[in-house]
């Protein structure tokens, strides 16, 4: 069962950037013991795993009657953009569905399988559920929170420095670290970064990936006084979706008109220690679909992020460079903790090698339980 599941879970990840909000998942169907249909959810709104699967049998010439399905996420039982497809598979007489991950959407949680056994079609769950877990860590946030999984990029030097005293930065990481980052953006539905970081550097924030057709995010800067340059790039180009100002009652109101005449979106939150309101923001964004933001800073901003308790996952990009400086910007900065046990814990900690470049990838800690309790 876990070698048809592993090619489910194969499938399932070509959806990632293309599907937020709804989750990843990918389907094959056996039958003697050979795939004769396989498929995966391509975009939001568009069929479902299991519907494209029965496509591609059909396709193949194929009689999907009595085979085994083997789905990544529990078939849906509910109509939503699309009809339930524990009703397609019911219709098409499947003799037998082996799940990998039960929705906890509950719309669905449990209902697909008690409709698919209620057909007398036989169930079986809990297939390489952990992994699965991982793979929709997104969605299984969102649908459970309502909030965006926060992912906190950062990437610095060997003696913990994200520039020089100068504010040179380009570049820390080597190429291949900057190509993951961008496969990340493609899979998130957003990237946020302070004001600062737009006055010093003025990005553009957009997902670049040589070769491939990428998913660009929206972006949102947090800016608690208005301070957003209006000639900066992510008010002036074009990009695939909007961008977002977070801000406070302190923004002038003229220039919240300026920013929304730009095309912009403005959110304004109440001050929180004369910041954005961060967890509101979350919230607001939530709201909007958007079920997760790669968050790159800068220093003070991830450590508002993470004394406000938004932040569930950290990419730490470690380079073998050393460039010194009391003065050199570090990944977190802000007032600080004031006492070692009041340090954010991460576990779980992943080690990968990018051309000599070390990515360290873990949760904060308080989501890793949540992950064990869904």
């Amino acid at each position: 069962m876990e070698k048809y599941m592993s090619r489910a879970m194969e499938l399932a990840e070509r959806g990632a950037g293309f599907v937020n909000p709804n989750p990843l998942v990918g389907a094959v169907i056996v039958k003697a013991g050979r795939i004769i249909g396989e498929g995966y959810h391509e975009r939001c709104g568009e069929n479902h795993a299991e519907i494209n699967t029965f496509e591609d049998a059909e396709r193949r010439g194929e009689d999907v009657s009595g085979a085994t399905m083997y789905v990544t996420l529990e078939p849906c039982s509910h109509y939503g953009k699309t009809p339930p497809c524990a009703d397609a598979i019911v219709e098409k007489k499947i003799g037998k569905v082996v799940v990998g991950l039960l929705d906890p959407n509950p719309l669905v949680s449990g209902r697909g399988v008690a409709k698919l056994e209620a057909a007398g079609i036989e169930v079986v769950t809990g297939v390489l559920e952990e992994q699965l877990k991982r793979q929709n860590e997104i969605f299984l946030h969102y649908i459970t929170e309502k909030k965006p999984f926060c992912i906190m990029k950062t990437a610095m030097t060997l003696d913990g420095k994200i520039c020089t005293r100068t504010g040179d930065s380009k570049w820390i990481t080597n190429e291949k670290s900057r190509v993951h980052v961008h496969e990340t953006r493609h899979r998130v539905s957003a990237v946020m970064v302070g004001v600062n970081t737009v006055i010093a550097d003025d990005p553009m924030l957009n997902t670049r990936l040589e070769g491939r057709t990428a998913s660009d995010s929206v972006k949102i800067v947090v800016d608690s006084a208005g301070r957003i340059p209006l000639d900066c790039k992510l008010l002036n180009m074009e990009f695939e979706k909007e961008t977002i100002v977070a801000t406070t009652d302190r923004i002038p109101d003229e220039k919240l008109k300026a920013i929304e005449a730009k095309g912009a979106r403005v959110i304004v939150t109440p001050e929180k220690c004369g910041r954005v309101d961060l967890p509101r923001l979350m919230a607001e964004l939530g709201k909007l679909g958007i079920d997760s933001v790669l968050l790159e800073g800068g220093g003070c901003l991830n450590f508002g992020a993470l004394r406000e308790n938004i932040v569930d996952k950290v990419q730490c990009f470690i380079a073998p460079l050393i460039i010194g400086g009391s003065e050199s910007k570090t990944p977190v900065e802000g007032e600080g903790f004031d006492y070692v046990r009041e340090g954010i814990a991460v576990s779980d900690l992943e080690v990968s090698n990018y051309d000599g470049d070390m990515l360290l990838e873990g949760y904060i800690r308080r989501r890793q339980q949540c992950l064990q309790d869904l």
